[in-house]
């Protein structure tokens, strides 16, 4: 599917992103429009500037090709060199500093969609945290994510008329691959017999989609275990071990991620969005709000309200 090297290199990298009409940064939070229209933007950039901190609500795809790629999140320091790539998973906190010379291609996804479709959940997981890609540390499914990857972009300057969707198809794959290289680990229960592993892994993704629906309820570590039919104390170091983080971490996290949706509707009061996201303590929304996004819940939907569509947030790499 994707171009030789060769034909890579005769591709018009510049002229497909001809419609971009400039970069807009409010108080870090960056808004720009996604190619034509649609719910893509790839640059090939070999800029020299940096990027000072912001963030978006976009999936970002950092891929040197030639020279180093530094990025700051949220306090931890990613030095990318050419044949690794990190992914910057939407709403992070980042910096990008820029070599005197190189060549990267960044990548930026609404993959919104793409998280409400059955089994997202798992997408959603593996993008808790920053991924940091190189051959060493996933060996078994480098080369076909990162072949999927520069399929991505020579199908993307290759300006077909379904592209997009050839783009997303590709997409759902690099996720596919990565979720099942997780639930393959023979490290992911390392205390559990491997006749069982497989039945852990089906509990865990059915609660994670529970989770998806009921985040707005009062859920509760007790009744989490309980309804997995295990010990809390067991049930805390599975759930870590599964998503990388702890249930009250995680249930944040899905909590918060709602609240940035329904700050899009001006009808909702901040209250409303409080109560609907899972927070009947409207000053623990704001704080645990203000602490992952860096800003309160009326100044993020104030920027998000600024001319531009929900959900079009994208930068210039």
């Amino acid at each position: 599917m994707g171009n030789t090297k060769t034909d890579r290199k005769s591709i018009d990298y510049y002229g497909a992103n001809s419609d971009w009409s400039g970069r807009t940064v409010t108080d870090a939070h960056e808004i720009v429009q996604f190619h034509n229209n649609s719910t893509i933007r790839i640059w090939c950039n070999e800029q020299t500037d940096d990027y000072d901190t912001h963030w978006h609500s976009a999936l970002e795809i950092i891929m040197p090709m030639e020279n180093y790629y530094d990025i700051e999140i949220n306090g931890s320091s990613y030095h990318i060199n050419p044949g690794e790539f990190l992914l910057i998973p939407p709403g992070e906190m980042h910096k990008l500093i820029a070599p005197d010379s190189g060549r990267r291609f960044i990548l930026l996804f609404d993959i919104s969609l793409i998280t409400k479709l059955k089994g997202g959940t798992s997408i959603q997981a593996l993008l808790v945290q920053p991924l940091y890609i190189t051959r060493e540390a996933y060996p078994k499914i480098y080369d076909d994510v990162y072949r999927i990857l520069l399929d991505i972009v020579d199908e993307y300057f290759s300006k077909n008329e379904y592209a997009e969707l050839t783009v997303y198809s590709l997409l759902l794959s690099f996720f596919v691959k990565f979720i099942n290289n997780h639930i393959e680990d023979e490290e992911l229960f390392p205390n559990v017999r491997q006749s069982r592993q497989k039945e852990y892994v089906k509990k865990f993704n059915d609660l994670l989609d529970y989770i998806n629906l009921h985040y707005a309820e009062e859920l509760n570590l007790e009744s989490m275990a309980s309804r997995m039919g295990f010990s809390k104390f067991h049930f805390s170091r599975l759930f870590k071990q599964y998503t990388n983080l702890t249930f009250n971490d995680y249930l944040n996290y899905r909590r918060l991620k709602a609240a940035e949706e329904l700050l899009s509707n001006p009808s909702l009061s901040i209250i409303e969005v409080s109560m609907r996201s899972g927070y009947s303590s409207i000053s623990t929304f704001n704080r645990l709000f203000r602490q992952v996004k860096h800003c309160t819940p009326s100044e993020y939907r104030s920027k998000k309200r600024n001319g531009v569509p929900a959900d079009k947030y994208v930068r210039e790499g």
